[in-house]
């Protein structure tokens, strides 16, 4: 395997263990919920303070839990890469915003971890070296 395969392999195996490892503790913790995350949003307040409305709370958190999860698998397992990588991307810019006070973010001067794996998804999408040692090209979808 040529160092490009290798490094995209390991770079997608460790951004996969990461999102898995988020997600799997926070489906295992029943006390975990992300109300409190979106409730101090700093821009589009009105957008997370309506995600965090206990009609909404549940379905959230569920699609917060097993997206971080599932992207995590995908990556790991090498299965839709590019479907997992633009989950990935989308989560991110929701996990970014909230705590975005421009030209400042939580952790930075507009660039924070979020930034970060939005170019490592972005990365893993462009690279086609993506499948390499992964099960999709194992799966043959036929072509209508």
């Amino acid at each position: 395997m040529d160092q490009s395969k290798n490094s995209i392999l390991w770079l997608r195996l460790a951004i996969g263990w990461l999102f898995f490892y988020a997600g799997i503790t926070k489906v295992l913790d029943p006390n975990w919920s992300s109300e409190g995350f979106i409730k101090g949003a700093k821009t589009f307040s009105n957008f997370y303070s309506w995600l965090a409305l206990s009609n909404n709370i549940n379905w959230v958190n569920f699609l917060n839990e097993w997206g971080l999860t599932l992207i995590g698998v995908t990556l790991i397992l090498g299965v839709a890469i590019r479907w997992a990588s633009y989950a990935g991307i989308l989560l991110m810019i929701l996990y970014y915003l909230p705590g975005l006070q421009f030209p400042y973010v939580d952790h930075g001067f507009l660039v924070d971890q979020h930034i970060i794996y939005i170019l490592i998804f972005h990365l893993i999408i462009k690279n086609k070296e993506h499948y390499c040692w992964g099960l999709q090209k194992f799966i043959h979808l036929k072509k209508k």
